[in-house]
């Protein structure tokens, strides 16, 4: 596993080096989970993400979705922010959509996203799982957790405040 992950270096004054592996799997949805990923739109976009990822210097370790998500694990330099990164990726590949669709159709990604940190340990796992999407939809074997993009705010539930442990503080 270690060849297939980056390590991002940072010089010190010193001739010693941090070691830096930060690895994380995003998950991120079209507009209102619409299926706009169409097969003749995923390639020239997953391409097009991998190469905004890669001008931020990250190396994008496996790219895979479906026609209303994508995923992606990441290994990313601590010098680019998750915001940064991300509002590339999806800015850059949603303006190629609606090129090669020749404004034919509507196309946009939703604003959220979802981020998950990796050890090493769990990244072929993750990896695995990104590559083999359509398999995992098909035989409805998602990782729910993995496949959602939003989190509720306390607020928007509707449990009272009064049910949450931090409540009073």
């Amino acid at each position: 596993m270690s060849a297939v992950l980056r390590t991002m270096n940072t010089r010190h004054h010193s001739s010693r080096r941090n070691k830096v592996e930060v690895v994380l799997h995003i998950v991120w949805s079209t507009h209102e989970r619409m299926p706009l990923v169409t097969e003749e739109l995923e390639r020239p976009l997953y391409r097009c993400m991998q190469s905004e990822a890669a001008q931020l210097g990250c190396t994008v370790l496996a790219l895979g979705g479906m026609p209303d998500h994508v995923h992606m694990v990441v290994a990313i330099p601590t010098t680019v922010s998750i915001a940064k990164l991300m509002k590339q990726v999806k800015g850059v590949s949603s303006k190629l959509a609606s090129d090669l669709t020749a404004q034919r159709s509507f196309f946009s990604w939703d604003d959220n996203y979802a981020v998950f940190s990796m050890s090493q340990p769990h990244c072929q796992r993750a990896i695995a799982y990104v590559q083999r999407q359509k398999e995992h939809h098909a035989q409805n074997n998602t990782w729910s957790h993995w496949e959602e993009t939003d989190q509720e705010s306390p607020q928007s539930k509707t449990q009272s405040r009064s049910d949450f442990p931090a409540a009073g503080l």
